[in-house]
């Protein structure tokens, strides 16, 4: 079991990758050591299998040895939030008791998927999972999966055991509003990388992203710079990452991200599992060769790793 709480999980939480192989498999070594750089930059937490983990692309089997692997490496350093959603609400519950058992401090889930599910059936799915892991559950927000409404997420945060909810959408006034109807203690968590100021300012306790993989320190610096109540710095840092963000989101974002990790030079990111393509040698040299240079001499090396490997 964890020895974090929810109330530990705060800051600048990335939401991994998950490398494979140029064949396509898992590689846990890859793993390891992308978890390794992620605490020596700094994360504050890691968030397991989702949506940038490619995790509903993966074997139950395959999202457990991950979990297992990332777990061990971080040996109870930073709190770690493990997305335990599939298709049924059997398979997440195995995934949801084995993410406690393995230490997990949270499990996470976005709602049941590819059937309209009733009001009554989501809440049911995430009170069985609560009871299934017996550790905090962390609602998961998303469009990928289909918003769920403001007065649903309110019955949901009202679950016994869903202590927080990872909010990921373009806007943010929703977040207000929840700490304003469950309590400053319910955790809310911004998901938009783009708008992690934004969240910031209408009261998330943590920012959870997919360009943290690479983006990390400059997100440290943003988060810093909020806590200090500089906001006009914080939103010329926010305006500097979303230029590297759209660029990332423009040419696929797994497989950007595991290329950017690889330039990096620290660890390999690996490949993305199909039907994602992987970056064609034109995508590549316009990424690396052509805009990273060009953030690099308006902006300097800004503490990221493949920035300073140019």
């Amino acid at each position: 079991m964890s020895n974090f709480s929810v109330k530990d999980i705060r800051g600048v939480i990335p939401a991994m990758v998950t490398p494979f192989d140029e064949n396509e498999a898992l590689d846990l070594a890859r793993t390891r050591a992308l978890t390794a750089k992620l605490i020596e930059d700094g994360a504050q937490g890691l968030y397991l299998t989702g949506s940038t983990g490619e995790g509903f692309l993966c074997t139950s089997d395959e999202r457990k040895a991950f979990v297992e692997t990332v777990l061990d490496e971080a040996a109870g350093r930073i709190p770690v939030i493990v997305h335990v959603g599939a298709i049924s609400t059997l398979a997440s519950e195995d995934l949801a008791r084995h993410a406690a058992r393995a230490g997990a401090a949270a499990i996470s889930s976005v709602p049941p998927i590819y059937w309209k599910f009733s009001d009554d059936q989501i809440a049911a799915y995430y009170s069985d999972l609560v009871q299934a892991a017996g550790i905090p559950m962390i609602v998961y927000n998303v469009t990928l999966a289909g918003l769920v409404s403001y007065e649903m997420l309110l019955r949901l945060g009202r679950i016994e055991g869903v202590e927080g909810i990872k909010y990921t959408s373009s806007t943010v006034f929703d977040i207000f509003r929840i700490k304003e109807a469950l309590g400053q203690d319910f955790a809310v968590y911004s998901g938009s990388d783009e708008l992690a100021v934004s969240g910031l300012a209408f009261g998330a306790d943590g920012i959870i992203g997919s360009t943290y993989n690479v983006l990390t320190p400059l997100f440290l610096k943003l988060n810093a710079q909020m806590a200090a109540g500089d906001v006009i710095a914080a939103r010329e840092t926010q305006k500097i990452a979303n230029k590297l963000i759209v660029a990332l989101l423009a040419r696929g974002l797994m497989p950007s991200l595991k290329a950017t990790l690889t330039l990096g030079g620290r660890v390999d990111g690996g490949i993305s599992r199909r039907p994602f393509f992987q970056l064609t040698e034109e995508q590549h040299e316009a990424l690396h060769d052509r805009f990273y240079r060009t953030i690099k001499a308006a902006h300097g090396d800004l503490g990221l790793d493949f920035l300073k490997a140019l």
